[in-house]
């Protein structure tokens, strides 16, 4: 049982973590219904919501730390990683704060009430990426956007994410295309940065709310750290509208079976 719970887990973390370094997200936005539905599938576990949310900010971190130090390698090499800094530091700052609001709260609330916040996230999502990005702006650190609305926009999905154990990056990447107008490569190299920081709040909030699967969670990590630069390393080389719209359906989909479930 302890050997499939290590396949499940690992196989769960190394998927997760693909998506998060080819778009540019922490994987929550797949893992917390693989977490919630494949291991009881298989027998392996059978974990509530606080305890996928738990697992699910774990992975976060590990896989968007494995991905920013995949982006900065490949910038160092000439890549086409395009992190601004100014925009990390804004929003970053402000996520961290929502975040370990969000995680220290999330043990207070009724596990469908975590599954509910999700469902609504992943659809407002979808929404958002399926409106057109009219930004004109390049792929260079001299970017402008509205502040007040960035470091808003961030502590807002800061405190939801650490709820339900994500890095914010489903919903924080439309904020950023479509509000914001920062170019589509630019906002999934920063955005990665951004959740690792949103990570940090997260997990640190985790902790003081308990319910955290050990094994469980060391298992999806190690899948985190394998799958994560794989999925950066393929990202340069993919068109940024089908990353853009790669996103909508993997959101897309997510959002049907967590629906499904609460209703």
């Amino acid at each position: 049982m302890d050997f499939l719970l290590l396949i499940v887990m690992v196989l769960i973390g190394l998927v997760g973590s693909f998506f998060s370094g080819l778009l540019g997200i922490g994987g929550a936005i797949i893992n917390y219904p693989l977490l919630l539905y494949i291991p009881s599938l298989f027998g392996a576990a059978h974990f509530t919501a606080h305890e996928v949310s738990s697992i699910s900010m774990f992975q976060v971190f590990f896989a968007s730390l494995a991905g920013v130090i995949a982006f900065r390698k490949k910038s160092k090499k000439g890549g086409t990683g395009v992190v601004n800094k100014q925009l990390v530091l804004y929003m970053g700052c402000s996520i961290l704060v929502g975040s370990l609001v969000g995680g220290f709260v999330s043990g207070m609330l009724n596990g469908d009430v975590i599954n509910l916040i999700y469902g609504i996230l992943a659809v407002l999502a979808v929404v958002l990426m399926l409106i057109p990005n009219r930004g004109t702006q390049q792929d260079t650190d001299d970017l402008r956007f509205n502040k007040i609305i960035a470091i808003t926009a961030a502590f807002v999905v800061g405190i939801v994410s650490g709820i339900v154990g994500a890095g914010g990056a489903f919903i924080l990447i439309p904020i950023m295309l479509t509000v914001l107008k920062i170019p589509t490569r630019t906002t999934i190299a920063s955005s990665l940065a951004i959740v690792f920081i949103s990570a940090v709040g997260g997990v640190i909030g985790k902790i003081t709310g308990g319910d955290i699967p050990l094994w469980a969670t060391v298992y999806t990590v190690i899948g985190s750290l394998i799958g994560a630069p794989i999925g950066t390393m393929i990202s340069s080389k993919i068109n940024v509208k089908v990353l853009r719209y790669g996103l909508v359906v993997l959101i897309a989909l997510t959002a049907i079976k967590v629906w499904s479930s609460i209703l």
